[in-house]
Protein backbone atom coordinates (compact mmCIF):
# COMPACT_ATOMS: atom_id res chain seq x y z
CA UNK A 1 0.00 0.00 0.00
CA UNK A 2 3.02 2.64 1.11
CA UNK A 3 4.24 2.32 -2.10
CA UNK A 4 0.99 3.88 -3.95
CA UNK A 5 1.66 6.59 -1.64
CA UNK A 6 4.93 7.99 -3.54
CA UNK A 7 3.14 10.39 -5.42
CA UNK A 8 1.96 12.23 -2.40
CA UNK A 9 5.01 11.22 -0.22
CA UNK A 10 5.53 15.38 0.92
CA UNK A 11 1.61 15.20 1.26
CA UNK A 12 1.88 12.44 3.65
CA UNK A 13 5.05 14.54 5.47
CA UNK A 14 3.39 17.46 6.40
CA UNK A 15 0.66 15.55 7.73
CA UNK A 16 3.35 13.78 9.83
CA UNK A 17 5.21 16.78 11.29
CA UNK A 18 1.74 18.32 11.99
CA UNK A 19 0.50 15.12 14.05
CA UNK A 20 3.67 15.67 15.58
CA UNK A 21 3.23 18.68 16.52
CA UNK A 22 -0.64 18.62 17.72
CA UNK A 23 -0.36 15.61 19.86
CA UNK A 24 2.03 17.95 21.96
CA UNK A 25 0.73 18.65 25.37
CA UNK A 26 1.96 20.95 28.60
CA UNK A 27 1.46 17.15 30.07
CA UNK A 28 4.33 15.38 29.35
CA UNK A 29 2.09 11.84 29.95
CA UNK A 30 -0.24 12.90 27.42
CA UNK A 31 2.95 14.03 24.81
CA UNK A 32 4.77 10.50 25.50
CA UNK A 33 1.68 8.35 25.57
CA UNK A 34 0.39 10.20 22.07
CA UNK A 35 4.17 10.21 20.57
CA UNK A 36 4.25 6.11 21.63
CA UNK A 37 1.41 5.83 19.23
CA UNK A 38 2.86 7.66 16.55
CA UNK A 39 5.79 5.97 16.78
CA UNK A 40 3.95 2.46 16.55
CA UNK A 41 3.56 3.63 12.62
CA UNK A 42 0.71 2.80 10.33
CA UNK A 43 -0.57 2.51 7.31
CA UNK A 44 -2.02 6.72 7.75
CA UNK A 45 -4.60 5.17 5.06
CA UNK A 46 -7.18 7.61 6.13
CA UNK A 47 -5.25 10.39 5.51
CA UNK A 48 -4.18 9.80 2.28
CA UNK A 49 -7.32 9.27 0.99
CA UNK A 50 -8.37 12.69 2.22
CA UNK A 51 -5.37 13.78 0.00
CA UNK A 52 -6.40 11.85 -3.01
CA UNK A 53 -9.93 12.57 -2.61
CA UNK A 54 -9.40 16.56 -2.61
CA UNK A 55 -6.54 15.83 -5.64
CA UNK A 56 -9.92 15.55 -8.06
CA UNK A 57 -10.71 19.43 -7.63
CA UNK A 58 -8.79 22.37 -7.02
CA UNK A 59 -6.44 20.78 -4.40
CA UNK A 60 -4.60 23.07 -2.37
CA UNK A 61 -2.87 20.93 0.82
CA UNK A 62 -3.39 23.77 3.06
CA UNK A 63 -6.95 23.01 2.61
CA UNK A 64 -6.91 19.21 3.34
CA UNK A 65 -4.18 18.89 5.91
CA UNK A 66 -6.41 20.15 9.01
CA UNK A 67 -8.83 17.40 7.76
CA UNK A 68 -5.77 14.69 7.24
CA UNK A 69 -4.84 15.07 11.06
CA UNK A 70 -8.14 15.21 12.39
CA UNK A 71 -8.97 11.69 10.62
CA UNK A 72 -6.01 10.18 11.83
CA UNK A 73 -6.62 11.34 15.62
CA UNK A 74 -10.22 9.82 15.58
CA UNK A 75 -8.88 6.61 14.16
CA UNK A 76 -6.00 6.91 16.52
CA UNK A 77 -8.32 7.38 19.59
CA UNK A 78 -10.02 4.22 18.02
CA UNK A 79 -7.22 2.29 18.70
CA UNK A 80 -6.53 2.89 21.79
CA UNK A 81 -9.73 2.54 23.15
CA UNK A 82 -10.47 -0.67 21.21
CA UNK A 83 -7.10 -1.95 22.77
CA UNK A 84 -8.44 -1.24 26.48
CA UNK A 85 -11.29 -3.08 25.43
CA UNK A 86 -9.87 -6.16 24.26
CA UNK A 87 -7.19 -6.31 26.17
CA UNK A 88 -4.45 -6.12 23.89
CA UNK A 89 -0.84 -6.04 24.99
CA UNK A 90 0.97 -5.33 21.59
CA UNK A 91 -0.36 -4.08 18.01
CA UNK A 92 1.71 -3.95 15.38
CA UNK A 93 4.23 -5.70 17.16
CA UNK A 94 4.94 -3.12 20.10
CA UNK A 95 3.77 -2.69 23.40
CA UNK A 96 0.05 -0.92 23.17
CA UNK A 97 -0.41 2.17 25.34
CA UNK A 98 -2.73 -0.32 27.44
CA UNK A 99 0.27 -2.67 27.97
CA UNK A 100 2.67 0.52 28.61
CA UNK A 101 0.18 2.85 31.24
CA UNK A 102 -3.07 1.08 32.10
CA UNK A 103 -6.30 1.11 31.05
CA UNK A 104 -7.70 4.52 32.91
CA UNK A 105 -4.56 6.68 31.13
CA UNK A 106 -5.21 4.45 27.94
CA UNK A 107 -8.98 5.29 28.02
CA UNK A 108 -8.14 9.32 28.66
CA UNK A 109 -5.52 9.23 26.12
CA UNK A 110 -8.39 7.82 23.26
CA UNK A 111 -10.41 10.70 24.75
CA UNK A 112 -7.85 13.33 24.06
CA UNK A 113 -7.14 12.84 21.28
CA UNK A 114 -10.66 12.66 19.75
CA UNK A 115 -10.76 16.21 21.46
CA UNK A 116 -8.06 17.21 19.84
CA UNK A 117 -9.18 15.96 15.94
CA UNK A 118 -12.75 18.32 17.10
CA UNK A 119 -10.32 21.44 17.06
CA UNK A 120 -9.14 21.17 13.85
CA UNK A 121 -12.45 20.37 12.66
CA UNK A 122 -13.63 23.30 13.96
CA UNK A 123 -11.50 25.18 11.47
CA UNK A 124 -13.96 24.34 8.82
CA UNK A 125 -16.69 26.60 10.01
CA UNK A 126 -17.46 27.39 5.95
CA UNK A 127 -17.70 23.82 5.52
CA UNK A 128 -20.62 22.56 7.38
CA UNK A 129 -20.62 18.90 5.50
CA UNK A 130 -17.18 18.06 7.05
CA UNK A 131 -18.57 18.29 10.80
CA UNK A 132 -22.15 17.04 9.88
CA UNK A 133 -20.55 13.86 8.11
CA UNK A 134 -17.66 12.97 10.59
CA UNK A 135 -20.18 13.83 13.93
CA UNK A 136 -22.49 11.61 12.12
CA UNK A 137 -19.39 8.86 11.43
CA UNK A 138 -18.20 9.15 15.08
CA UNK A 139 -22.13 8.37 16.80
CA UNK A 140 -22.14 5.09 14.20
CA UNK A 141 -18.73 4.21 14.95
CA UNK A 142 -19.55 3.62 18.47
CA UNK A 143 -22.46 2.00 17.46
CA UNK A 144 -20.78 -0.40 15.71
CA UNK A 145 -18.15 -1.08 18.79
CA UNK A 146 -20.75 -1.72 21.21
CA UNK A 147 -22.47 -4.00 18.49
CA UNK A 148 -19.52 -6.07 18.53
CA UNK A 149 -18.98 -6.40 22.62
CA UNK A 150 -22.86 -7.01 23.06
CA UNK A 151 -22.40 -9.67 20.37
CA UNK A 152 -19.49 -11.53 21.56
CA UNK A 153 -19.35 -15.21 21.87
CA UNK A 154 -22.91 -14.51 20.15
CA UNK A 155 -23.20 -18.02 17.35
CA UNK A 156 -26.59 -16.46 16.17
CA UNK A 157 -25.15 -13.70 14.40
CA UNK A 158 -25.65 -13.17 10.60
CA UNK A 159 -24.23 -12.06 7.34
CA UNK A 160 -26.17 -8.81 7.82
CA UNK A 161 -25.67 -8.35 11.65
CA UNK A 162 -21.59 -8.67 10.63
CA UNK A 163 -21.92 -5.67 7.60
CA UNK A 164 -23.95 -3.60 9.74
CA UNK A 165 -21.17 -3.79 12.21
CA UNK A 166 -17.92 -3.61 10.03
CA UNK A 167 -19.91 -1.09 7.74
CA UNK A 168 -20.12 1.30 11.11
CA UNK A 169 -16.39 -0.20 12.57
CA UNK A 170 -14.25 0.96 9.81
CA UNK A 171 -16.04 1.81 6.21
CA UNK A 172 -17.64 4.86 7.00
CA UNK A 173 -14.85 6.48 8.14
CA UNK A 174 -12.62 5.19 5.51
CA UNK A 175 -15.43 6.46 3.39
CA UNK A 176 -15.68 10.08 5.17
CA UNK A 177 -12.16 10.48 4.56
CA UNK A 178 -12.36 10.24 0.75
CA UNK A 179 -15.25 11.70 0.42
CA UNK A 180 -14.30 15.12 2.67
CA UNK A 181 -10.75 15.12 1.40
CA UNK A 182 -13.07 16.47 -2.15
CA UNK A 183 -15.23 18.58 -0.17
CA UNK A 184 -12.39 20.29 1.61
CA UNK A 185 -11.44 21.64 -1.81
CA UNK A 186 -14.93 22.78 -3.25
CA UNK A 187 -15.51 19.73 -4.88
CA UNK A 188 -19.29 19.21 -6.20
CA UNK A 189 -21.50 16.68 -5.13
CA UNK A 190 -21.23 14.86 -8.28
CA UNK A 191 -17.51 14.22 -7.34
CA UNK A 192 -17.85 13.54 -3.47
CA UNK A 193 -20.59 11.44 -3.63
CA UNK A 194 -19.07 8.90 -5.47
CA UNK A 195 -16.14 9.03 -3.87
CA UNK A 196 -17.45 8.40 -0.43
CA UNK A 197 -19.16 5.42 -2.17
CA UNK A 198 -15.67 4.33 -3.19
CA UNK A 199 -14.53 5.15 -0.12
CA UNK A 200 -17.34 2.76 1.78
CA UNK A 201 -16.48 -0.52 -0.67
CA UNK A 202 -12.54 -0.55 -0.12
CA UNK A 203 -13.81 0.47 3.74
CA UNK A 204 -15.69 -2.84 3.99
CA UNK A 205 -12.98 -5.05 1.43
CA UNK A 206 -10.18 -4.03 4.10
CA UNK A 207 -11.96 -4.59 6.96
CA UNK A 208 -13.09 -8.40 5.80
CA UNK A 209 -9.36 -8.91 4.59
CA UNK A 210 -8.05 -8.07 7.97
CA UNK A 211 -10.86 -10.23 9.12
CA UNK A 212 -9.20 -13.18 6.88
CA UNK A 213 -5.80 -12.34 7.35
CA UNK A 214 -6.86 -13.04 11.82
CA UNK A 215 -7.22 -16.46 10.49
CA UNK A 216 -4.40 -16.84 7.47
CA UNK A 217 -1.66 -14.85 8.12
CA UNK A 218 0.92 -15.33 10.81
CA UNK A 219 1.80 -13.52 13.68
CA UNK A 220 4.62 -11.54 12.34
CA UNK A 221 2.54 -10.28 9.82
CA UNK A 222 -0.31 -9.43 11.63
CA UNK A 223 1.69 -7.74 14.42
CA UNK A 224 -0.20 -9.31 17.11
CA UNK A 225 -1.82 -12.91 17.67
CA UNK A 226 -3.25 -14.93 14.57
CA UNK A 227 -6.79 -16.39 15.77
CA UNK A 228 -7.68 -12.53 18.18
CA UNK A 229 -11.16 -12.60 17.18
CA UNK A 230 -11.75 -16.04 18.30
CA UNK A 231 -10.03 -15.17 21.63
CA UNK A 232 -12.36 -12.17 21.64
CA UNK A 233 -15.35 -14.17 20.63
CA UNK A 234 -15.64 -11.82 17.51
CA UNK A 235 -17.80 -13.39 15.19
CA UNK A 236 -16.23 -12.58 11.74
CA UNK A 237 -17.36 -13.94 8.10
CA UNK A 238 -15.44 -16.61 7.52
CA UNK A 239 -16.78 -18.04 11.02
CA UNK A 240 -20.31 -17.35 10.22
CA UNK A 241 -20.18 -19.44 6.92
CA UNK A 242 -18.68 -21.91 8.54
CA UNK A 243 -21.42 -22.49 11.20
CA UNK A 244 -23.55 -22.86 8.28
CA UNK A 245 -21.76 -25.02 5.96
CA UNK A 246 -18.84 -27.09 7.72
CA UNK A 247 -19.93 -30.64 7.94
CA UNK A 248 -18.12 -30.33 11.66
CA UNK A 249 -20.26 -27.04 12.69
CA UNK A 250 -21.22 -28.56 15.87
CA UNK A 251 -17.49 -29.16 16.64
CA UNK A 252 -16.63 -25.31 15.39
CA UNK A 253 -19.87 -24.52 17.80
CA UNK A 254 -18.40 -25.73 20.81
CA UNK A 255 -14.70 -24.02 20.46
CA UNK A 256 -16.31 -20.58 19.02
CA UNK A 257 -18.81 -20.24 22.06
CA UNK A 258 -15.92 -21.31 24.68
CA UNK A 259 -15.51 -17.68 26.59
CA UNK A 260 -11.72 -19.11 27.17
CA UNK A 261 -9.92 -21.06 24.72
CA UNK A 262 -6.13 -22.78 24.64
CA UNK A 263 -3.96 -22.63 21.47
CA UNK A 264 -5.20 -25.85 20.60
CA UNK A 265 -8.41 -24.83 20.12
CA UNK A 266 -7.93 -21.75 18.49
CA UNK A 267 -6.12 -24.13 15.59
CA UNK A 268 -8.59 -26.38 15.94
CA UNK A 269 -11.20 -23.62 15.02
CA UNK A 270 -9.05 -22.02 12.73
CA UNK A 271 -8.74 -25.41 10.61
CA UNK A 272 -12.51 -26.07 10.50
CA UNK A 273 -13.15 -22.67 9.04
CA UNK A 274 -10.23 -23.23 6.95
CA UNK A 275 -11.34 -26.33 5.71
CA UNK A 276 -14.86 -25.77 4.51
CA UNK A 277 -13.68 -23.11 1.67
CA UNK A 278 -15.12 -20.43 4.14
CA UNK A 279 -12.19 -17.87 3.25
CA UNK A 280 -12.29 -18.72 -0.50
CA UNK A 281 -16.28 -17.31 0.03
CA UNK A 282 -15.03 -14.83 1.96
CA UNK A 283 -12.02 -13.47 -0.53
CA UNK A 284 -15.06 -13.80 -3.26
CA UNK A 285 -16.80 -11.01 -1.41
CA UNK A 286 -13.76 -8.74 -0.99
CA UNK A 287 -13.34 -9.01 -4.78
CA UNK A 288 -17.24 -7.85 -5.53
CA UNK A 289 -16.55 -4.76 -3.02
CA UNK A 290 -13.67 -4.29 -4.96
CA UNK A 291 -15.48 -4.34 -8.30
CA UNK A 292 -17.89 -1.88 -6.81
CA UNK A 293 -15.47 0.47 -5.38
CA UNK A 294 -14.31 0.97 -9.13
CA UNK A 295 -17.30 1.34 -10.61
CA UNK A 296 -17.77 4.56 -8.39
CA UNK A 297 -14.44 6.07 -10.09
CA UNK A 298 -16.05 5.19 -14.02
CA UNK A 299 -17.32 8.83 -14.10
CA UNK A 300 -14.82 11.17 -12.35
CA UNK A 301 -12.23 13.32 -13.85
CA UNK A 302 -9.77 11.33 -15.15
CA UNK A 303 -6.85 12.79 -12.94
CA UNK A 304 -3.68 10.98 -11.68
CA UNK A 305 -5.31 10.11 -8.24
CA UNK A 306 -8.18 8.08 -9.76
CA UNK A 307 -5.36 6.01 -11.05
CA UNK A 308 -4.30 5.16 -7.64
CA UNK A 309 -7.62 4.81 -6.22
CA UNK A 310 -8.02 2.19 -8.87
CA UNK A 311 -4.64 0.42 -7.74
CA UNK A 312 -5.37 0.98 -3.88
CA UNK A 313 -8.85 -1.10 -4.59
CA UNK A 314 -7.37 -3.93 -5.86
CA UNK A 315 -4.24 -4.21 -3.31
CA UNK A 316 -6.79 -4.09 -1.06
CA UNK A 317 -8.34 -7.08 -2.55
CA UNK A 318 -5.05 -9.04 -2.31
CA UNK A 319 -3.08 -7.84 0.19
CA UNK A 320 -1.79 -10.75 2.58
CA UNK A 321 -1.18 -8.53 5.78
Amino acid sequence: MLELFDGIRDELQAVEEELRSFVQCSDPLITETSVHLLNAGGKRLRPALSIFGGKFYNFHLEKVLPLAVALELIHMATLVHDDVVDSSLTRRGIPTVKAKWGNSISTHVGTYLFARSLVLISRYEDQPLISRVLSNTSVKMCEGEIQQIAGAFDLGQSFKDYFYRIKRKTALLIAASVQLGAVACGAPAGIHQPLRRYGHFIGMAFQLTDDILDMVADQQQLGKPVGSDLREGIITMPVIYALAESNRRDRLRELVGKTVKDEGEIKEAIDIVRECGAIEYSFKVVRRYVLKAKEQLAGLPGVPARAVLLQAADFIGARKF
